[in-house]
């Protein structure tokens, strides 16, 4: 006795396929049906009103509103500089050999690294310093450090 070369799956799929071309056919006979030609281009134009929802009315002349092209910015505006502002603060720890310290911030009382090569001058363990600050790869650090006499 041999099996039927039909399964169950592929009789499920030739159905839904069958029923999807009806249905794809009866949408096709609906859209002949419901054809609208030569509908004036007032029934088809679409506007926008004063809160930006489309509607099939143009809007009140009364709420019209008008912009001047000069006036809409597209994009980011640019950034205006902001002067730069020394902090001041003390070296907690400075190491020559390896190059680095950091410096207790006196107004945030956060510790901030500095590197040798952002050294203006010469400084050690508990000298006052001041100094910009900038973001590196790791989180703030000091540049421009100069010793306060």
């Amino acid at each position: 006795m041999a099996k039927s070369k039909e399964t169950f799956n592929k009789k499920e799929k030739e159905k839904q396929r069958l029923k999807q071309k009806q249905e794809k056919k009866q949408k096709q006979e609906e859209r002949k049906a419901n054809k609208k030609k030569g509908t004036p281009l007032e029934d088809m134009m679409a506007y926008v009103d004063e809160n930006g929802n489309l509607s099939n009315r143009p809007p009140d002349e009364r709420k019209k509103v008008v912009y001047n092209a000069e006036d809409i910015q597209i994009g980011v505006p640019r950034q205006e500089e902001m002067p730069e502002v020394f902090n001041t603060g003390i070296v907690n720890f400075f190491d020559k050999s390896k190059g680095f310290g950091f410096i207790i911030d006196q107004s945030t009382r956060n510790r901030i690294f500095f590197h040798i090569n952002n050294l203006l001058e010469d400084v050690n363990e508990s000298d006052k310093v001041q100094f910009l600050t900038e973001n590196g790869a790791r989180g703030l650090s000091a540049v421009q450090v100069s010793r306060i006499k």
